[in-house]
C-alpha cells in the first residue's frame, strides 16, 4: 500500500463519493482528476506486480516484436547489453568490439504468461546451435543469450535448454549463453518498435 498511497495527496474521487486513504477531503475537485488518480493507481499497481525478463535472438527488430504480439508482456524495449562500453551506440556495437548483444528487454505479466512461456517462444524463434550468428548476420552482437534476472530465472533457462538440447530437434548442440542481467542500455528511437512503426510482422531476409 505504501507505493499506492505516495500518490495521493489532496484528491477527492468524486465520482464515487470516497476519500482513499492518505487524501484529504477538498471541495471544487472536478471528475477529471479522480480519473487521473485512478489511472495513476492502476498503473502503480500493474508495474509493482510485472517481471522483466531479457533475451538475445540476433537482430532486435524481429525479436521485439515477436514477444510483443505476446499476451501478458505489457512494454518491450531493445538495445544492447553484456558488454563493457558505456552508452554504446548502433554503430559501435556494430563493429562487434564492444561485447555487447542486440537483446530485448520485456515487462511482462506473470499472471498472464509465465518465463517458461517466454522461454518457448524464445527457443522456437531463433537458431540456438549458431555461435555469433543469426541467419546472414554474423557477430558477437548476434550470439543466442539468456540473460537472468532472479535465480528462479536461472534455473528454468538451464532446464529449458537442456530440455531442447535432449529433444534432438538440432543436430548442433544449443550454444545459447545463459549470464545474469546486466546493464541494459537502450537502443536509438529509431530501433524502438521498429517493424511496428512500418506495418511488417517479422523481418523477411
Amino acid at each position: 500500500m505504501k507505493l499506492i498511497q505516495r500518490h495521493i495527496t489532496t484528491n477527492r474521487l468524486e465520482n464515487d463519493g470516497n476519500i482513499l486513504p492518505g487524501a484529504r477531503r477538498q471541495s471544487g475537485r472536478n471528475t477529471a482528476n479522480s480519473r487521473e488518480i485512478r489511472r495513476r493507481l492502476c498503473y502503480t499497481y500493474t508495474m509493482s506486480s510485472t517481471q522483466l525478463a531479457t533475451f538475445g535472438a540476433g537482430c532486435f527488430w524481429g525479436v521485439e516484436e515477436t514477444f510483443r504480439q505476446l499476451p501478458g508482456v505489457l512494454e518491450t524495449a531493445v538495445g544492447y547489453t553484456g558488454g563493457t562500453l558505456e552508452n554504446p551506440t548502433y554503430e559501435a556495437v556494430c563493429n562487434n568490439s564492444t561485447g555487447h548483444a542486440e537483446a530485448v528487454q520485456i515487462t511482462y505479466d506473470p499472471a498472464q504468461v509465465t518465463y517458461e512461456q517466454l522461454l518457448d517462444v524464445f527457443w522456437n524463434n531463433h537458431n540456438p546451435t549458431t555461435p555469433n550468428q543469426q541467419g546472414p548476420d554474423f557477430g558477437t552482437q548476434y550470439r543466442s543469450a539468456i540473460f537472468f534476472h532472479t535465480p528462479a530465472q536461472e534455473e528454468a533457462a538451464k532446464k529449458s535448454k537442456e530440455t531442447l538440447d535432449a529433444s534432438g530437434k538440432w543436430k548442433k548442440p544449443v550454444v545459447t549463453d545463459i549470464v545474469p542481467a546486466e546493464k541494459f542500455w537502450e537502443a536509438e528511437e529509431y530501433h524502438q518498435k521498429y517493424l511496428l512503426k512500418r506495418g511488417l510482422d517479422a523481418c523477411h531476409i
